[in-house]
């Protein structure tokens, strides 16, 4: 940034204090003046750059080769005007692939498996065939009374058998149901997983498809605003990095946020035909409906300036003219100087520009350098004193009145202050007589006349 430098004070009044010198053995030369009143104005210089109300710099998406344009450089455009078109197999095969796998099926759910023990049927069937043949045993007996006692024993054993397999099925089913609620604890946390993995992947599919469509949308290039373009890409060393490119290429609209590097030097020319790499600039618009300034203003100075106030632009490309602007904003991050100090950002809408002759300016064009004249404080008809009457003692301004013949120090208080005149608040008078030349020389007390 270039060293910021500033300039106060348009006075609006030539000061009108008669100056009368006088000169002794005793006391250096010095010159004296009436405290006035006058209008005090205090501007505050700065370098100011042309801006445009927006650019926009249109890059490609993706690589591939420059199908069709659509316009030339100085063209005015409107919103939504197609301004070229890139043919991308790349993007197209991208979009394919995204799609394919987008309708791939998903994996089936994972659900907890059954668990069911195996059962004592088959036993308690050979138990039921040996009960039967005993029975048939026992009756072939001849004796009554032992024929009886042996059916009598069968029938009991048969009975504690059916009693002990209800108690095992019993068990059993315990078993199988205690066996079932481990697994399902064991098993319920990965089916979870399984699950929301298989979401993912699903969404994940969508989003790739959006994007790869959004991709091959963005190959046909639009004017985001109406303005005027101007055409080129930058070449290999000035351009975006490759490996950024490569990543830009997968997320649609960034490549095209980049600085601009069209019509930088080594640029090649856009055309139909010519390759272009993800990130390479297409076109720009710029919208000139209404021109801002930027100003740089000094840390000293930029508490002064306030939204609203006014202020008048020189240009250097069109000597003798000046246009009017006002400031709409005052920025709050600051930028080094070349001086070691620091400056603010400060910005300003352009105005109409006329010549000394009172004929109209031409439009100026946004990167244009200027000098601002920001008329930051006035004082209208305000007790006044020259500038070269205040001596600067510390943190206090000093003017050195006349008093029965000697110098009388006064602190005073200032307020607006001009190029020749500055605005008194307080500590002095109208009509007080004060050294005005030569004050640095002067002490107190000493013989002035």
């Amino acid at each position: 940034m270039g060293e910021v430098t500033v300039r106060r004070g348009i006075p609006s009044l030539v000061v009108l204090l008669a100056l009368a010198g006088c000169s002794s053995d005793e006391a250096p030369q010095v010159q004296f003046g009436e405290v006035k009143r006058a209008s005090v104005t205090e501007v505050v210089e700065a370098p100011a750059t042309i801006g445009a109300r927006a650019t926009a710099t249109l890059r490609s998406p993706a690589q591939g080769t420059i199908a069709k344009l659509y316009v030339r450089d100085g063209d005015r455009v409107e919103k939504g005007q197609i301004l070229a078109k890139i043919r991308s197999p790349q993007a197209e095969d991208q979009l394919k692939q995204a799609r394919k796998a987008a309708r791939t099926p998903a994996a089936p759910s994972f659900g907890v498996p059954a668990v069911r023990l195996a059962s004592f049927d088959a036993l308690k069937r050979q138990a039921a065939q040996h009960f039967a043949k005993a029975r048939a045993h026992a009756a072939k007996v001849e004796d009554p009374r032992v024929r009886q006692q042996l059916l009598s024993a069968i029938k009991l054993a048969e009975a504690q058998h059916r009693a002990q397999s209800r108690t095992l099925d019993k068990v059993m089913a315990d078993l199988s149901r205690s066996i079932g609620g481990m697994l399902s604890q064991a098993t319920s946390g990965f089916a979870a997983s399984m699950n929301s993995l298989r979401a993912a992947t699903a969404a994940q599919s969508k989003a790739a498809v959006r994007l790869a469509e959004d991709t091959v949308k963005g190959l046909t290039i639009k004017a985001p605003f109406s303005g005027i373009v101007t055409l080129g890409r930058a070449s290999g060393g000035s351009g975006a990095p490759s490996s950024l490119s490569g990543l830009l290429s997968q997320v649609p609209g960034a490549a095209q946020q980049l600085p601009s590097t069209a019509g930088a030097p080594g640029g090649t020319p856009v055309a139909a035909g010519v390759p272009v790499a993800a990130g390479d600039a297409i076109v720009t618009v710029t919208d000139v409906s209404e021109l801002t300034l930027s100003a740089d203003i000094d840390e000293t100075d930029v508490l002064l300036v306030k939204e609203g106030t006014e202020a008048t632009v020189e240009l250097d490309a069109v000597p003798g003219a000046s246009y009017t602007a006002e400031v709409t904003g005052v920025g709050v991050t600051p930028m080094e100087a070349s001086t070691g100090g620091v400056s603010y950002p400060v910005r300003l809408s352009l105005g109409k520009g006329v010549f000394d002759d009172g004929s109209k300016a031409p439009t100026p064009k946004p990167g244009m350098s200027a000098v601002a004249r920001l008329t930051v404080r006035e004082a209208p008809d305000a007790v006044s004193a020259p500038t070269s009457a205040i001596v600067t003692s510390g943190r206090d301004s000093v003017v050195w009145v006349v008093r029965d013949g000697r110098a009388e120090r006064r602190v005073v208080k200032l307020g607006a202050q001009g190029e020749t005149l500055v605005e008194v608040v307080s500590g002095l008078s109208v009509g007080e007589r004060i050294v005005v030349r030569g004050a640095d020389s002067v002490r107190q007390g000493q013989q002035l006349t």
